[in-house]
Protein backbone atom coordinates (compact mmCIF):
# COMPACT_ATOMS: atom_id res chain seq x y z
CA UNK A 1 0.00 0.00 0.00
CA UNK A 2 1.60 3.45 -0.68
CA UNK A 3 1.53 5.57 2.07
CA UNK A 4 -0.21 9.05 1.70
CA UNK A 5 1.19 12.49 2.77
CA UNK A 6 -0.40 15.65 3.28
CA UNK A 7 1.31 18.81 3.33
CA UNK A 8 -0.06 21.60 4.53
CA UNK A 9 2.10 24.95 3.71
CA UNK A 10 1.39 28.66 1.85
CA UNK A 11 5.38 28.81 1.21
CA UNK A 12 4.88 28.22 -2.33
CA UNK A 13 8.47 27.56 -3.00
CA UNK A 14 8.87 25.15 0.18
CA UNK A 15 5.96 23.45 -0.89
CA UNK A 16 6.92 22.70 -4.58
CA UNK A 17 10.18 21.13 -3.45
CA UNK A 18 8.51 19.07 -0.65
CA UNK A 19 5.82 17.53 -3.14
CA UNK A 20 8.47 16.99 -5.51
CA UNK A 21 10.97 15.17 -3.14
CA UNK A 22 8.05 12.86 -1.59
CA UNK A 23 6.56 11.82 -4.71
CA UNK A 24 9.65 10.99 -6.26
CA UNK A 25 10.45 8.55 -3.09
CA UNK A 26 6.89 6.78 -3.53
CA UNK A 27 4.64 8.99 -1.62
CA UNK A 28 0.91 9.74 -2.43
CA UNK A 29 1.00 13.35 -2.06
CA UNK A 30 -1.49 16.25 -1.47
CA UNK A 31 -0.77 19.66 -1.19
CA UNK A 32 -2.78 22.07 0.32
CA UNK A 33 -1.96 26.50 1.24
CA UNK A 34 -5.28 27.12 3.11
CA UNK A 35 -7.28 25.25 5.79
CA UNK A 36 -9.98 26.13 3.55
CA UNK A 37 -7.88 23.84 0.58
CA UNK A 38 -7.60 21.19 3.33
CA UNK A 39 -10.70 20.34 4.68
CA UNK A 40 -11.86 20.30 1.11
CA UNK A 41 -9.35 17.57 0.49
CA UNK A 42 -10.13 15.69 3.56
CA UNK A 43 -13.86 16.27 3.89
CA UNK A 44 -14.76 16.93 -0.03
CA UNK A 45 -12.41 14.64 -1.42
CA UNK A 46 -12.15 11.86 0.88
CA UNK A 47 -8.01 12.28 1.00
CA UNK A 48 -6.88 9.95 3.97
CA UNK A 49 -3.50 10.64 4.80
CA UNK A 50 -1.29 8.74 7.19
CA UNK A 51 1.19 11.63 7.64
CA UNK A 52 0.33 14.81 7.70
CA UNK A 53 3.00 17.35 7.14
CA UNK A 54 1.83 21.22 8.74
CA UNK A 55 3.45 24.55 8.60
CA UNK A 56 1.39 26.13 12.36
CA UNK A 57 0.17 29.50 10.99
CA UNK A 58 -1.90 29.49 7.28
CA UNK A 59 -3.55 32.99 5.98
CA UNK A 60 -6.74 31.42 7.43
CA UNK A 61 -6.11 30.21 10.33
CA UNK A 62 -3.97 28.01 13.03
CA UNK A 63 -3.47 24.09 11.64
CA UNK A 64 -3.96 22.99 15.23
CA UNK A 65 -7.95 23.74 15.16
CA UNK A 66 -7.83 21.42 11.89
CA UNK A 67 -5.91 19.11 13.36
CA UNK A 68 -8.27 18.63 16.31
CA UNK A 69 -11.03 18.29 14.33
CA UNK A 70 -9.36 15.96 11.38
CA UNK A 71 -8.70 13.31 14.66
CA UNK A 72 -11.89 12.66 15.10
CA UNK A 73 -12.69 12.03 11.43
CA UNK A 74 -9.83 10.14 10.14
CA UNK A 75 -8.48 6.85 10.66
CA UNK A 76 -4.93 7.34 12.79
CA UNK A 77 -2.41 9.30 11.42
CA UNK A 78 0.20 10.99 12.87
CA UNK A 79 1.19 14.92 12.26
CA UNK A 80 4.83 16.41 12.36
CA UNK A 81 4.87 20.43 12.45
CA UNK A 82 7.54 22.72 9.90
CA UNK A 83 7.50 26.11 12.44
CA UNK A 84 10.05 29.41 11.50
CA UNK A 85 11.97 30.58 14.18
CA UNK A 86 10.78 31.55 17.27
CA UNK A 87 7.44 29.60 17.23
CA UNK A 88 8.86 26.90 19.49
CA UNK A 89 6.69 27.91 22.11
CA UNK A 90 3.84 26.95 19.70
CA UNK A 91 5.41 23.49 18.79
CA UNK A 92 5.45 22.57 22.56
CA UNK A 93 1.92 22.92 22.74
CA UNK A 94 1.32 21.07 19.46
CA UNK A 95 3.37 18.64 20.96
CA UNK A 96 1.09 18.35 23.74
CA UNK A 97 -1.73 18.31 21.38
CA UNK A 98 -0.25 14.92 20.31
CA UNK A 99 1.83 16.29 17.38
CA UNK A 100 4.19 13.39 16.61
CA UNK A 101 7.40 15.65 16.01
CA UNK A 102 8.12 18.94 14.83
CA UNK A 103 11.14 20.76 12.83
CA UNK A 104 12.20 24.37 12.27
CA UNK A 105 12.48 25.83 8.73
CA UNK A 106 14.52 25.55 6.60
CA UNK A 107 14.27 21.83 7.26
CA UNK A 108 17.42 19.15 5.98
CA UNK A 109 15.04 16.45 3.62
CA UNK A 110 17.47 13.51 4.20
CA UNK A 111 16.58 14.44 8.30
CA UNK A 112 13.26 15.02 7.16
CA UNK A 113 12.75 11.72 5.48
CA UNK A 114 13.82 9.80 8.60
CA UNK A 115 11.27 11.03 10.93
CA UNK A 116 8.56 10.71 8.43
CA UNK A 117 9.72 7.17 7.69
CA UNK A 118 9.69 6.68 12.23
CA UNK A 119 6.08 8.27 12.08
CA UNK A 120 4.46 6.18 8.84
CA UNK A 121 5.40 2.90 11.17
CA UNK A 122 4.17 4.88 14.16
CA UNK A 123 0.43 4.91 11.62
CA UNK A 124 0.64 1.53 10.41
CA UNK A 125 1.19 -0.21 13.49
CA UNK A 126 -1.71 2.00 15.02
CA UNK A 127 -4.13 1.46 12.21
CA UNK A 128 -3.05 -2.53 12.67
CA UNK A 129 -4.45 -1.98 16.01
CA UNK A 130 -7.41 -0.45 15.33
CA UNK A 131 -8.70 -3.26 12.66
CA UNK A 132 -7.78 -5.80 15.04
CA UNK A 133 -9.72 -4.28 17.45
CA UNK A 134 -12.74 -3.90 14.88
CA UNK A 135 -12.13 -7.82 14.23
CA UNK A 136 -12.05 -8.55 17.71
CA UNK A 137 -15.46 -7.05 18.37
CA UNK A 138 -17.45 -9.23 16.62
CA UNK A 139 -15.04 -12.81 17.23
CA UNK A 140 -14.77 -12.25 20.84
CA UNK A 141 -18.04 -12.73 23.43
CA UNK A 142 -18.37 -14.99 26.70
CA UNK A 143 -19.72 -17.94 24.20
CA UNK A 144 -16.18 -17.92 22.64
CA UNK A 145 -14.81 -19.67 25.99
CA UNK A 146 -15.82 -22.90 24.72
CA UNK A 147 -17.32 -25.64 27.56
CA UNK A 148 -19.88 -27.88 28.55
CA UNK A 149 -18.86 -28.64 32.30
CA UNK A 150 -19.86 -27.15 35.27
CA UNK A 151 -16.34 -25.29 35.82
CA UNK A 152 -16.61 -23.87 32.32
CA UNK A 153 -19.56 -22.74 32.85
CA UNK A 154 -19.25 -20.68 35.68
CA UNK A 155 -16.09 -18.83 34.50
CA UNK A 156 -18.90 -18.29 31.07
CA UNK A 157 -21.51 -16.57 33.44
CA UNK A 158 -18.15 -14.61 35.52
CA UNK A 159 -17.42 -13.39 31.72
CA UNK A 160 -20.82 -12.11 30.50
CA UNK A 161 -21.14 -9.96 34.18
CA UNK A 162 -18.06 -8.22 34.42
CA UNK A 163 -18.29 -7.33 30.39
CA UNK A 164 -21.23 -5.37 31.66
CA UNK A 165 -19.23 -3.11 33.84
CA UNK A 166 -16.17 -0.86 34.14
CA UNK A 167 -13.14 -2.47 36.04
CA UNK A 168 -9.49 -1.34 36.17
CA UNK A 169 -7.97 -3.70 37.08
CA UNK A 170 -8.24 -8.43 36.92
CA UNK A 171 -6.07 -11.13 37.77
CA UNK A 172 -6.22 -14.06 35.58
CA UNK A 173 -4.91 -17.29 37.06
CA UNK A 174 -4.36 -21.20 35.53
CA UNK A 175 -1.82 -23.01 34.09
CA UNK A 176 -0.09 -22.66 30.93
CA UNK A 177 -2.31 -23.21 28.00
CA UNK A 178 -6.00 -22.69 29.71
CA UNK A 179 -7.04 -19.53 27.75
CA UNK A 180 -5.89 -16.73 29.86
CA UNK A 181 -5.22 -14.79 26.83
CA UNK A 182 -8.20 -15.73 25.25
CA UNK A 183 -10.35 -14.56 28.29
CA UNK A 184 -8.47 -11.76 28.52
CA UNK A 185 -9.61 -10.59 24.90
CA UNK A 186 -13.16 -11.57 25.77
CA UNK A 187 -13.28 -8.91 28.78
CA UNK A 188 -11.94 -5.92 26.28
CA UNK A 189 -13.91 -6.76 22.95
CA UNK A 190 -17.11 -7.57 24.76
CA UNK A 191 -16.73 -5.14 27.55
CA UNK A 192 -16.90 -1.45 27.55
CA UNK A 193 -13.59 -0.71 25.70
CA UNK A 194 -14.16 -2.93 23.52
CA UNK A 195 -13.73 0.14 20.55
CA UNK A 196 -10.76 0.85 22.13
CA UNK A 197 -7.19 -0.98 21.69
CA UNK A 198 -5.64 -4.36 23.51
CA UNK A 199 -2.32 -4.43 23.73
CA UNK A 200 -0.62 -7.49 24.54
CA UNK A 201 2.43 -7.91 26.28
CA UNK A 202 4.42 -11.03 27.60
CA UNK A 203 6.59 -10.04 30.60
CA UNK A 204 8.49 -13.27 30.27
CA UNK A 205 9.62 -12.55 26.77
CA UNK A 206 12.12 -9.15 27.33
CA UNK A 207 14.90 -8.74 29.30
CA UNK A 208 14.31 -6.26 31.99
CA UNK A 209 15.79 -2.69 30.33
CA UNK A 210 14.02 -3.48 27.24
CA UNK A 211 10.51 -4.37 29.07
CA UNK A 212 10.67 -0.70 30.36
CA UNK A 213 11.20 1.09 27.28
CA UNK A 214 8.31 -1.14 25.82
CA UNK A 215 5.83 -0.36 28.87
CA UNK A 216 6.59 3.63 29.43
CA UNK A 217 8.41 4.57 26.00
CA UNK A 218 11.24 6.23 25.54
CA UNK A 219 12.70 9.65 23.84
CA UNK A 220 15.03 10.39 20.92
CA UNK A 221 18.48 10.04 22.61
CA UNK A 222 17.16 8.70 26.06
CA UNK A 223 19.79 5.49 25.60
CA UNK A 224 22.11 4.21 23.30
CA UNK A 225 20.13 3.01 20.07
CA UNK A 226 17.20 4.97 20.96
CA UNK A 227 16.98 7.17 17.08
CA UNK A 228 13.45 8.08 17.33
CA UNK A 229 10.87 8.78 19.78
CA UNK A 230 8.55 5.41 20.94
CA UNK A 231 5.46 5.63 22.20
CA UNK A 232 5.35 3.34 24.80
CA UNK A 233 2.29 0.39 25.17
CA UNK A 234 0.89 2.13 28.40
CA UNK A 235 0.32 4.91 26.21
CA UNK A 236 -0.44 2.81 23.02
CA UNK A 237 -3.71 1.32 24.84
CA UNK A 238 -5.02 4.65 25.85
CA UNK A 239 -8.45 4.21 26.63
CA UNK A 240 -8.31 0.39 26.19
CA UNK A 241 -6.90 -2.61 28.02
CA UNK A 242 -3.11 -3.43 28.52
CA UNK A 243 -2.80 -7.13 28.99
CA UNK A 244 0.10 -8.18 30.87
CA UNK A 245 0.87 -11.99 30.47
CA UNK A 246 3.82 -13.60 32.98
CA UNK A 247 3.51 -10.73 35.03
CA UNK A 248 5.43 -12.78 37.74
CA UNK A 249 8.71 -12.31 35.65
CA UNK A 250 8.68 -8.64 35.90
CA UNK A 251 10.86 -7.17 38.23
CA UNK A 252 10.38 -5.67 41.58
CA UNK A 253 11.68 -2.82 40.31
CA UNK A 254 9.95 -2.22 37.78
CA UNK A 255 6.48 -3.44 39.31
CA UNK A 256 7.12 -0.61 41.71
CA UNK A 257 7.00 1.81 38.67
CA UNK A 258 4.38 0.08 36.86
CA UNK A 259 2.13 0.61 40.59
CA UNK A 260 3.05 4.32 40.42
CA UNK A 261 1.64 4.28 36.98
CA UNK A 262 -1.48 2.72 38.05
CA UNK A 263 -1.99 4.79 40.60
CA UNK A 264 -1.50 8.24 39.47
CA UNK A 265 -2.76 7.41 35.60
CA UNK A 266 0.13 8.78 34.26
CA UNK A 267 3.29 7.97 32.64
CA UNK A 268 6.48 9.65 31.53
CA UNK A 269 8.61 8.39 28.97
CA UNK A 270 12.32 7.63 29.38
CA UNK A 271 14.18 10.31 28.80
CA UNK A 272 11.32 12.94 29.39
CA UNK A 273 10.19 15.37 31.84
CA UNK A 274 6.50 15.34 31.14
CA UNK A 275 3.70 12.98 32.21
CA UNK A 276 1.77 11.82 30.02
CA UNK A 277 -2.07 11.16 31.04
CA UNK A 278 -3.24 7.49 30.41
CA UNK A 279 -6.75 5.66 31.12
CA UNK A 280 -6.40 1.94 30.59
CA UNK A 281 -7.88 -1.20 31.97
CA UNK A 282 -4.82 -3.60 33.13
CA UNK A 283 -5.63 -7.39 32.89
CA UNK A 284 -2.45 -9.32 34.39
CA UNK A 285 -1.96 -13.11 34.28
CA UNK A 286 0.33 -15.81 35.26
CA UNK A 287 0.61 -19.86 35.57
CA UNK A 288 2.31 -19.14 38.98
CA UNK A 289 0.21 -18.48 42.34
CA UNK A 290 1.13 -14.67 42.53
CA UNK A 291 -0.86 -14.79 46.34
CA UNK A 292 2.33 -17.46 47.08
CA UNK A 293 4.91 -15.19 45.37
CA UNK A 294 3.64 -12.37 47.77
CA UNK A 295 4.37 -14.48 50.70
CA UNK A 296 7.61 -14.99 49.38
CA UNK A 297 8.66 -11.63 48.62
CA UNK A 298 9.04 -11.99 44.82
CA UNK A 299 6.23 -9.87 43.84
CA UNK A 300 4.82 -6.81 45.52
CA UNK A 301 2.09 -6.95 47.77
CA UNK A 302 1.24 -3.65 47.04
CA UNK A 303 0.80 -3.84 43.30
CA UNK A 304 -0.87 -7.39 43.55
CA UNK A 305 -3.81 -5.66 45.69
CA UNK A 306 -3.70 -3.19 43.50
CA UNK A 307 -4.49 -5.31 40.16
CA UNK A 308 -6.41 -7.68 42.11
CA UNK A 309 -10.08 -6.11 42.13
CA UNK A 310 -11.29 -9.12 40.70
CA UNK A 311 -9.43 -12.68 40.34
CA UNK A 312 -10.37 -15.58 37.58
CA UNK A 313 -8.88 -19.21 38.13
CA UNK A 314 -9.30 -21.14 34.61
CA UNK A 315 -9.42 -24.76 35.67
CA UNK A 316 -7.17 -27.05 33.74
CA UNK A 317 -8.64 -29.36 31.09
CA UNK A 318 -8.10 -32.62 32.99
CA UNK A 319 -10.78 -31.38 35.21
CA UNK A 320 -13.37 -30.34 32.70
CA UNK A 321 -12.83 -33.59 30.36
CA UNK A 322 -16.55 -32.77 29.31
CA UNK A 323 -15.68 -29.99 27.29
CA UNK A 324 -14.06 -31.90 24.81
CA UNK A 325 -17.31 -33.05 23.67
CA UNK A 326 -17.38 -29.29 22.48
CA UNK A 327 -13.80 -28.23 22.30
CA UNK A 328 -12.07 -31.27 20.05
CA UNK A 329 -15.22 -31.36 17.10
CA UNK A 330 -15.03 -27.19 17.00
CA UNK A 331 -11.15 -27.52 16.97
CA UNK A 332 -11.20 -30.35 14.22
CA UNK A 333 -13.67 -28.53 11.89
CA UNK A 334 -11.54 -25.36 12.19
CA UNK A 335 -7.96 -26.90 10.85
CA UNK A 336 -9.84 -28.91 8.35
CA UNK A 337 -11.33 -25.32 7.16
CA UNK A 338 -7.85 -23.80 7.52
CA UNK A 339 -5.94 -27.00 5.53
CA UNK A 340 -8.74 -27.80 2.95
CA UNK A 341 -8.97 -31.55 4.61
CA UNK A 342 -12.66 -32.97 5.25
CA UNK A 343 -12.15 -34.77 8.46
CA UNK A 344 -15.64 -35.43 9.98
CA UNK A 345 -15.67 -38.97 11.27
CA UNK A 346 -14.12 -38.80 15.03
CA UNK A 347 -13.44 -42.54 15.72
CA UNK A 348 -14.98 -43.89 19.40
CA UNK A 349 -10.77 -44.74 20.38
CA UNK A 350 -10.07 -41.46 19.83
CA UNK A 351 -12.42 -40.22 22.64
CA UNK A 352 -11.44 -42.57 24.97
CA UNK A 353 -8.04 -41.72 24.73
CA UNK A 354 -8.08 -38.43 24.98
CA UNK A 355 -10.30 -38.76 27.62
CA UNK A 356 -7.83 -40.98 29.53
CA UNK A 357 -4.94 -38.45 28.94
CA UNK A 358 -4.19 -36.09 31.55
CA UNK A 359 -3.39 -33.01 29.26
CA UNK A 360 -0.78 -31.04 30.94
CA UNK A 361 -0.42 -28.00 28.09
CA UNK A 362 -4.51 -28.25 28.61
CA UNK A 363 -6.23 -26.39 25.75
CA UNK A 364 -3.29 -25.33 23.79
CA UNK A 365 -2.19 -28.77 23.66
CA UNK A 366 -5.42 -30.36 22.90
CA UNK A 367 -5.75 -27.69 19.60
CA UNK A 368 -1.71 -29.08 18.78
CA UNK A 369 -2.84 -32.94 18.94
CA UNK A 370 -5.62 -31.52 16.70
CA UNK A 371 -4.12 -29.67 14.18
CA UNK A 372 -1.59 -32.14 13.43
CA UNK A 373 -3.82 -34.95 13.15
CA UNK A 374 -6.06 -32.99 10.71
CA UNK A 375 -2.87 -31.88 8.73
CA UNK A 376 -1.57 -35.95 8.41
CA UNK A 377 -5.19 -36.96 7.77
CA UNK A 378 -5.33 -38.75 4.56
CA UNK A 379 -9.42 -38.51 4.48
CA UNK A 380 -12.42 -38.08 6.51
CA UNK A 381 -11.68 -39.83 9.63
CA UNK A 382 -9.24 -38.93 12.22
CA UNK A 383 -6.35 -40.52 12.25
CA UNK A 384 -5.18 -42.20 15.46
CA UNK A 385 -1.18 -42.99 14.26
CA UNK A 386 -0.91 -39.04 14.99
CA UNK A 387 -1.96 -38.33 18.35
CA UNK A 388 0.93 -39.03 20.07
CA UNK A 389 -0.11 -38.53 23.18
CA UNK A 390 2.81 -39.07 25.81
CA UNK A 391 2.07 -41.91 28.25
CA UNK A 392 -1.01 -43.50 26.05
CA UNK A 393 -0.75 -46.84 23.69
CA UNK A 394 -1.64 -46.70 20.79
CA UNK A 395 -5.50 -48.28 19.88
CA UNK A 396 -6.39 -51.30 20.15
CA UNK A 397 -6.86 -53.24 16.93
CA UNK A 398 -10.83 -54.43 16.94
CA UNK A 399 -13.04 -52.50 19.41
CA UNK A 400 -15.32 -53.43 16.65
CA UNK A 401 -17.27 -56.74 16.41
CA UNK A 402 -14.73 -59.16 16.17
CA UNK A 403 -14.27 -61.13 12.53
CA UNK A 404 -14.89 -65.00 12.56
CA UNK A 405 -11.66 -67.20 11.79
CA UNK A 406 -9.79 -63.57 13.67
CA UNK A 407 -8.27 -63.80 16.73
CA UNK A 408 -6.47 -60.60 17.28
CA UNK A 409 -9.86 -58.69 17.71
CA UNK A 410 -11.72 -57.61 20.91
CA UNK A 411 -15.48 -56.80 20.96
CA UNK A 412 -16.44 -54.29 23.64
CA UNK A 413 -19.73 -53.43 24.39
CA UNK A 414 -20.33 -49.37 24.00
CA UNK A 415 -23.54 -49.11 25.88
CA UNK A 416 -22.37 -47.88 29.05
CA UNK A 417 -22.50 -51.51 30.85
CA UNK A 418 -18.58 -51.43 30.73
CA UNK A 419 -16.23 -48.90 32.99
CA UNK A 420 -12.94 -47.73 31.15
CA UNK A 421 -11.07 -49.43 33.68
CA UNK A 422 -13.02 -52.45 33.30
CA UNK A 423 -12.71 -51.91 29.27
CA UNK A 424 -8.59 -52.20 29.67
CA UNK A 425 -9.09 -55.23 32.62
CA UNK A 426 -10.68 -57.36 29.93
CA UNK A 427 -8.74 -56.29 27.13
CA UNK A 428 -5.42 -57.05 28.55
CA UNK A 429 -6.82 -60.38 30.12
CA UNK A 430 -7.80 -61.62 27.05
CA UNK A 431 -4.78 -60.76 25.41
CA UNK A 432 -2.80 -62.55 28.18
CA UNK A 433 -5.09 -66.03 28.08
CA UNK A 434 -4.66 -66.08 23.92
CA UNK A 435 -1.21 -65.10 24.43
CA UNK A 436 -0.84 -68.05 26.90
CA UNK A 437 0.35 -65.12 29.64
CA UNK A 438 3.18 -64.09 27.76
CA UNK A 439 4.09 -60.60 28.78
CA UNK A 440 6.20 -60.17 26.25
CA UNK A 441 4.37 -61.32 23.21
CA UNK A 442 1.21 -58.84 25.01
CA UNK A 443 2.62 -56.01 25.42
CA UNK A 444 4.07 -56.67 21.54
CA UNK A 445 0.19 -56.98 20.56
CA UNK A 446 -1.01 -53.55 22.35
CA UNK A 447 1.67 -51.83 21.70
CA UNK A 448 3.04 -50.82 24.74
CA UNK A 449 6.18 -52.08 27.35
CA UNK A 450 6.40 -54.98 29.48
CA UNK A 451 7.13 -52.18 32.34
CA UNK A 452 3.77 -50.80 31.99
CA UNK A 453 1.70 -54.07 31.25
CA UNK A 454 3.40 -55.31 34.34
CA UNK A 455 1.84 -52.57 36.38
CA UNK A 456 -1.29 -53.02 34.81
CA UNK A 457 -1.45 -56.74 35.70
CA UNK A 458 -0.55 -56.06 39.15
CA UNK A 459 -2.79 -53.50 39.38
CA UNK A 460 -6.08 -55.77 38.14
CA UNK A 461 -4.39 -59.02 39.77
CA UNK A 462 -4.29 -60.84 36.24
CA UNK A 463 -2.55 -63.87 36.27
CA UNK A 464 0.54 -64.26 33.90
CA UNK A 465 2.94 -67.00 32.78
CA UNK A 466 5.55 -67.12 35.22
CA UNK A 467 8.49 -67.87 32.71
CA UNK A 468 10.03 -66.40 29.81
CA UNK A 469 8.23 -62.71 30.57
Amino acid sequence: MTPSLLIIEDETLLGSELLRHFRKTGWEVEWAQTLARTRDLILGQHFEPMIILSDMNLPDGNVLDVIHTLQGTLPHFEWLLLTGYGSVPDSVRAMRLGAYDFMEKPCDLSHLDLILTSALRSTQAQRRLEEQTRQGHQKYSPAAYVGSSQATAHIRDLLTRLTQVSISALVIGGETGTGKGLVARILHHAGKRGPYPIIELNCAALPRDLLESELFGHESGAFTGATARHKGLIEQAHGGTLFLDEIGEMSLELQAKLLKALEDRKIRRLGSEKEITVDVQIIAASHRNLQDMVADKTFRSDLYHRLSVFSLALPPLRECLEDLDELLPLFVAEYSAKSGKQVKIIPEDIWIRMKNYHWPGNVRELRNVVERCVLLADGPVFPAQWLQLPGTNPPVHGLSSPVAGQTDRLAIPLDGSMALDDMDRYIIDTTLNRLGGNVAAAARALGTTRETLRYRVRKYGLKTEPQGN
